[in-house]
């Protein structure tokens, strides 16, 4: 077989059908993370639980009871249980992405394989996990009795969105984060004032109206409005919610694949 090597085009878009071929690197880097998470720890995935289920209490203490902030027709505790799922979700691809090509250098500068899949093999370790807590969400919806409707049925679109966010900033972030490691000390403090930037722990309905269009430039807005509508039967976000979610997700995708794309050729040297 004979393999011609063409410069990029003006787009310099990543060789899909390369990437569908190697498919079986991006399994084995996800079972890596895996394993080396949940490796000698007492209680294992039960951490996956409990994480969001403190949080979910603290935040229901504090923005719930002590601030006596609303939350509508659903209990408070399983409001802010919702919102910190999708956020862990989002938060947990973009982390993990984004030191993955340096904690992986030794094979990034000595083994030739698709280098995007390094950062991408981060979604299948929060999707276990993504998994793992939203069976406990269901029995939340059981014990409180809140109804689950037809608007179940696109929960598949809002948490594919999820990651599209999620991989688009890891796969840009990994890739600067090669030539430059301040990402690894910036990128914990950002995405801790994005959840607070973010309606996670409160309703958007309590966010003052002369401040309600800053929340609504945020993409991360939209997508909780639009998870907490298919999971929690909250009222449908605007139709323009809705489809900008879906389409900021696909454009963060495919710029954060661009900076990886431009940026790839000069790891090996700098990493």
């Amino acid at each position: 077989m004979t393999t011609v090597i063409t410069p990029p085009g003006r787009l310099n878009l990543p060789a899909w059908r390369e990437l569908w071929e190697s498919r079986e690197v991006l399994y084995r880097f996800g079972m890596r993370d895996i394993i080396l998470r949940y490796r000698q720890t007492v209680i294992g995935v039960a951490w996956v639980v409990l994480q969001p289920l403190a949080a979910a209490g603290i935040f229901s203490i504090v923005f719930g009871q002590v601030a006596n902030l609303s939350s509508g027709d659903v209990p408070y505790f399983v409001f802010s249980f919702a919102g910190m799922l999708v956020w862990n979700l989002f938060n947990g691809i973009v982390t993990r992405a984004a030191p993955s090509l340096v904690a992986n250098q030794s094979l990034v500068a000595k083994v030739f394989f698709p280098r995007m899949l390094v950062p991408l093999s981060s979604v299948l370790a929060v999707m276990l996990d993504f998994l793992v807590a939203s069976s406990l969400l269901v029995v939340l919806l059981i014990v409180y009795g809140v109804p689950v409707g037809w608007p179940l049925l696109s929960l598949p679109v809002w948490v594919a969105v999820a990651v599209l966010l999620g991989s688009g900033i890891g796969l840009a972030a990994s890739a600067v984060t090669v030539t430059y490691r301040d990402v690894n000390y910036a990128l914990p403090w950002v995405m801790q004032i994005l959840l607070y930037a973010t309606p996670v722990a409160y309703s958007l309905e309590n966010v003052p109206d002369d401040l309600l269009w800053l929340f609504n430039l945020n993409p991360l807005t939209w997508l909780l409005e639009c998870f907490r509508w298919a999971t929690l039967g909250t009222p449908m976000p605007p139709a323009w919610q809705l489809c900008s979610v879906i389409a900021a997700a696909g454009l963060v995708f495919l710029g954060g694949t661009l900076v990886f794309q431009k940026m790839e050729r000069g790891f090996a040297d700098v990493i």
